[in-house]
């Protein structure tokens, strides 16, 4: 397993290029924008076959470069859950104008809670973790520890809830859901460095309040 990241966009996002290095198929985890040109452009480089990008949920930032890459590998498949679809059918930001355009598109396939992807021989499960957005989900590899956790738990803190579909008790259920992972999981979050989920029950206030600790 091999993973490469790349941060940046208006949002300073996170994409992820999880490969399996066995079967040279990788997936690219989340597309902001003016950020994936790199990763796709590695990915050729190392013989990668990008199968898909999977998104974490439909916020502006996690989407907006989805064009580039299904025009680098055209035979990728984007998934997300089906909450989460008109985002991606009127790509925009609630908060503010954007300085670009997103083109709209539906994606080819639906996720959904405890579905079982795989990623050449690498099995990933899929935990629907709504709160942040309705479709929020993560992606977690369970043979390896891997974690890609979008905006739930991210810098020492939580994915915001003031936005018009956003539901401050759902993220909390969302955060008790994924802290019965095992605490050894490496998070690999949407915005801000990596951690695991031990240090987050540890360190991050926001955490420990809904876990009551």
């Amino acid at each position: 397993m091999q993973i490469l990241t790349n941060n940046g966009g208006l949002a300073s996002t996170n994409a992820y290029l999880v490969a399996d290095e066995t079967t040279n198929q990788a997936v690219l985890f989340d597309a902001p924008d003016h950020t994936v040109a790199p990763l796709l452009e590695e990915a050729k480089r190392r013989g990668y076959d990008v199968i898909g990008l999977w998104l974490t949920h439909g916020h502006f930032d996690h989407i907006a470069d989805h064009a580039e890459v299904t025009k680098a590998f055209p035979n990728a498949k984007i998934l997300m859950h089906p909450l989460d679809m008109p985002k991606l059918r009127n790509p925009r930001s609630s908060m503010f104008p954007l300085p670009f355009v997103i083109p709209p598109r539906e994606p080819d396939a639906l996720v959904e809670d405890g579905q079982k992807l795989i990623l050449g021989s690498l099995p990933v499960d899929v935990i629907h973790t709504p709160g942040h957005a309705p479709g929020h989900v993560m992606y977690h590899f369970p043979t390896q520890g891997i974690l890609i956790g979008g905006d739930l738990i991210i810098c020492g803190a939580v994915g915001r809830t003031d936005l018009p579909d956003s539901d401050e008790q759902q993220l909390a259920q969302s955060i008790r859901k994924i802290m019965r992972l095992p605490p050894e999981t490496q998070l690999l979050p949407g915005h801000c460095s990596a951690s695991t989920l031990a240090e987050e029950r540890q360190t991050n206030p926001y955490v420990r309040a809904v876990l009551g600790l």
